[in-house]
């Protein structure tokens, strides 16, 4: 035990300055935690647990005291992670913005915020303030307006009176979905919605911000100047409006791993920078007495600052923007003080930066990937191998070419390893050749088609842009043709069930460990990253899925590839969702016509063999009333009983009866029927702000049959209406 401690202490004292980005990962884990854990007393527990450790290494801190690095060591990182925990805590207390109760139609009086066209969809995004008409505080609101009903007078600024059908922000319609609850806790957003008839302007709007203007007139006039598709994605780079992209292209460029160059991010904000920085420190220097008298690095590093800021507000300043400035503000400030540019503390001072101003951005995907991206390069390329592959030498020209050529090719392929986890769990798929395509549209977008935007808006000054609006259209038109091509390729998007909490906590640690030590110790990542890559193998999609509000039943491993349905939804939300979570491409059946399952109106029932037995499930689809004692005994030689009405307490199945009075406290389900396991969307909300802390939840009012107890029944009957002794399945 003491010689394990003392070559433990012996390893801090020799990593120096290593050891200061694991003040960050620590403040990181802190945050992560009060996301994970489920209520105050587990918040209390962690802090208070993080205040005894932290206290007693530094009680035993003595000068003669040892292992005073390792001490040292438990002491800061317990402080951090509390820290992350305070922060993230404290500002869900202050931002966080409850929901309206419950769904209705309502009018509004109130004053736009936020205008956002949105012509592919056929619809403007109106971010409204107004009054919650349940209890009168103050709100937000998001709601959809047509296009067929716009307004210019509805501009930011404007005071409107509308009518609007708002809804709760909408927690994960299935567990591992997309929460929006959360997201919008934290954006102080009431209600979504849209709106019912016509928006009446009762005080016209002030004249808009000059960025706001300058936005939209950008963005319209990039588009008169480029049509087509080519034009949507020359207003995106130009002017963050990504409203106009056909969801054809959007989906191309998703499906090629390219979709992260139609949101302003790091690609963007540094290449604006880096090009100010570059023309800066050349034009300036070129002037002698400027150079004798001020140092040019500097100046040029503030002209790329000021370039980069300028940028991040005319395209919006979105989170994700602002989080790429800072960084990029970072790096130029290394560069001034004649640092090393890219290192993984100034990468750590940058995640710093951000968590502090967004904590809640940790368990965000673009968080995640952006960092997850640029950790991968500095790791890769701080390796020895890869300095001495990449050392100046003599050789000729091609020699060089193909050696900078792999060295794109194996940094694309590294990022693509870092950033499929991360992929996979909050998306469920993954782009197999994003890396391939990454390589040829970076460099496209960055030398050709970003520079050619920035050349015909300059040459529009004096009416001389054609040439270069007509360059940027191929250039674009290439980039669009290369996703198009990656996301037709067979195999070009891995999909996967959804991936469990445990193993992305595996890869991450296993992630940031590589990240962020040096030397051959790093390779002790490979173990964690190797046991979530070890459980992805083992994934298997769930058997029963079932939706919030037991509308939609999606059932797996009948058919190879395709999903049966209960119902034909017209929302390809609820197919998305249920498609993506069971790890599909998206072929689905109705259930109706499946050779194997009985339907009438009302009712659908089939027979699953899984796991060795038969399981009979009994699901509901209709609006009439039914006979309470059919019902119930078809519930008795029924297994699993779901509907999206309130059932009797007589209707009693043999395991599970997930109905509508269940689903308001569990949220959606997925049911893996071999394993006889349940899981619902409440065990990973807790009591958190956004989420109503449901009671105890149990699988059902009897326990599970001995296997093979029902393998010997026929399919459950499907009920039918009848005229006496019925009860309604009432839906509020």
């Amino acid at each position: 035990m003491a010689s394990g401690l003392a070559s433990l202490e012996q390893f801090l004292e020799r990593a120096g300055f290593d050891r200061a980005p694991w003040l960050v990962a620590a403040f990181g884990a802190g945050i992560a935690a009060w996301f994970l854990l489920a209520n105050h007393w587990q918040w209390l527990g962690l802090l208070a647990a993080c205040g005894g450790v932290a206290l007693g290494a530094l009680a035993a801190l003595r000068p003669d005291g040892r292992f005073p690095y390792l001490r040292q060591a438990l002491a800061t990182l317990a402080l951090m992670v509390a820290l992350g925990c305070l922060l993230v805590w404290g500002k869900s207390a202050v931002v966080g913005t409850p929901a309206i109760s419950r769904p209705m139609v309502t009018v509004l009086a109130a004053k736009v915020i936020h205008r956002i066209e949105q012509p592919a969809e056929g619809r403007v995004r109106l971010l409204l303030a107004t009054r919650n008409p349940e209890d009168g505080r103050a709100i937000r609101v998001r709601v959809n307006l047509p296009l067929a009903q716009d307004n210019p007078a509805i501009a930011e600024g404007a005071s409107v009176r509308l009518r609007a059908r708002l809804m709760p922000p909408a927690p994960p319609m299935l567990p591992g979905g997309y929460d929006f609850a959360r997201a919008a806790w934290f954006s102080g957003l009431a209600a979504t919605g849209s709106v019912l008839g016509e928006v009446t302007v009762t005080t016209p709007a002030e004249q808009n911000s000059a960025l706001r203007r300058s936005q939209r007139f950008l963005s319209a006039h990039v588009r008169s100047n480029l049509a087509g598709s080519p034009g949507t994605i020359a207003a995106a780079f130009a002017s963050g409006d990504r409203g106009a992209i056909a969801e054809t292209d959007d989906e191309a460029m998703r499906h090629s791993g390219l979709t992260h160059l139609l949101s302003i991010s790091g690609l963007h904000v540094s290449a604006i920078i880096a090009a100010a920085y570059f023309l800066a420190s050349r034009l300036l220097g070129l002037w002698g007495w400027l150079a004798l008298r001020v140092r040019i690095p500097l100046v040029a590093a503030a002209t790329g600052a000021l370039t980069g800021i300028g940028y991040t507000l005319l395209t919006g300043a979105e989170v994700p923007t602002i989080r790429s400035c800072i960084g990029a503000v970072l790096v130029l400030g290394a560069l001034a003080l004649g640092r090393e540019p890219l290192s993984l503390r100034l990468l750590a001072a940058a995640a710093f930066a951000v968590l502090l101003l967004w904590p809640e951005a940790l368990i965000g995907p673009s968080f995640q990937m952006s960092f997850a991206a640029v950790a991968s390069i500095i790791a890769l390329h701080g390796t020895a191998r890869m300095r001495a592959f990449m050392a100046p030498r003599e050789e000729p020209w091609w020699a060089r070419g193909l050696r900078n050529l792999a060295a794109v090719v194996l940094t694309g392929l590294v990022i693509e390893l870092a950033l499929m986890p991360i992929g996979l769990f909050h998306f469920h798929q993954s782009g197999v050749y994003g890396a391939l395509a990454n390589v040829v549209a970076i460099p496209l977008t960055t030398f050709l088609s970003m520079p050619l935007i920035a050349l015909a808006l300059l040459f529009d000054l004096v009416g001389a842009g054609a040439p270069f609006w007509w360059l940027t259209g191929k250039s674009l038109e290439a980039l669009l043709g290369l996703a198009h091509w990656t996301a037709a390729m067979p195999g070009a998007v891995t999909r996967m069930p959804s991936m469990g909490q445990g193993a992305f906590a595996l890869f991450v640690a296993g992630g940031v460990w590589l990240a962020l030590w040096h030397g051959r110790i790093r390779l002790a990542g490979l173990i964690p990253a190797g046991l979530g890559a070890l459980l992805l193998t083992t994934l298997q999609p769930p058997d029963v899925l079932i939706s919030s509000d037991g509308r939609h039943v999606g059932i797996t491993g009948e058919v190879p590839e395709e999903l049966l349905m209960l119902r034909d939804s017209r929302s390809d939300f609820a197919k998305d969702n249920l498609t993506e979570l069971a790890g599909m491409a998206g072929e689905t059946r109705a259930l109706s016509q499946w050779r194997g399952a009985r339907c009438n109106p009302d009712f659908c029932a089939i027979r699953l063999v899984r796991g060795g037995r038969s399981w009979d499930l009994l699901m509901t689809r209709g609006k009439d009333m039914a006979a309470e004692r059919e019902l119930a005994a078809a519930c008795d030689r029924t297994d699993i009983v779901i509907s999206d009405r309130y059932l009797p307490r007589s209707c009693r199945p043999r395991w599970l009866k997930a109905d509508r009075r269940m689903l308001d406290q569990t949220g959606g389900l997925t049911i893996d029927l071999s394993a006889r396991t349940v899981r619902t969307v409440a065990e990973s909300q807790g009591q958190h702000g956004w989420w109503a802390p449901p009671p105890a939840f149990r699988a059902g009012p009897r326990p599970a049959p001995p296997s093979g107890a029902a393998t010997a029944a026929e399919p459950a009957p499907t009920p039918a209406p009848a005229p006496a002794t019925t009860v309604p399945l009432y839906t509020p």
